[in-house]
C-alpha cells in the first residue's frame, strides 16, 4: 500500500505560476515512477508529466517548456512547478505512483486531487 498526500493549486491568473508537491509514505520502495494526471468534468484523466526511477521524464505536449517536473527520491516526493499558466490548464491535478509487485507488473496509486484553476 502507498499513500500519496498533495499540496499546492489555487486559484492564479494566466501566465502565472504555481507549485504542486505530493509525497509518498508506505511501501515506497514498489515505486518505479511518480507523475501527475489532470482530469476536467467530463473528461478522462490525462498524463500531465512522468518520472521514471532512471531519471527520464516525459511530459504532454500542452505542457512542454512550461511545466516541470521533479522527484526527490530520498524524501519519496515528486513536484509540478507550473509557469505561463492558461485557462485550459484549469484541471483536478492527481498524483499518482506506479508501483510494481511480484506477479503484478502495474499498480497505481492515486492521491485525492487538488484543483488548479487559471483564470483569464
Amino acid at each position: 500500500q502507498v499513500e500519496l498526500e498533495e499540496s499546492g493549486g489555487g486559484l492564479v491568473q494566466a501566465g502565472g505560476s504555481l507549485r504542486l508537491s505530493c509525497v509518498a509514505s508506505g511501501r515506497t520502495s514498489s515505486i518505479y515512477a511518480m507523475a501527475w494526471y489532470r482530469q476536467t468534468a467530463g473528461e478522462q484523466r490525462e498524463l500531465v508529466a512522468i518520472s521514471n526511477n532512471d531519471g527520464s521524464t516525459i511530459y504532454a505536449d500542452g505542457v512542454k517548456g512550461r511545466f516541470i517536473i521533479t522527484r526527490d527520491n530520498a524524501k519519496n516526493m515528486v513536484d509540478l512547478q507550473m509557469n505561463s499558466l492558461k485557462p485550459d490548464d484549469t484541471a483536478v491535478y492527481y498524483c499518482c505512483a506506479r508501483t510494481a509487485f511480484p506477479g503484478v507488473l502495474r499498480y497505481d496509486y492515486w492521491g485525492q486531487g487538488t484543483q488548479v484553476t487559471v483564470s483569464s
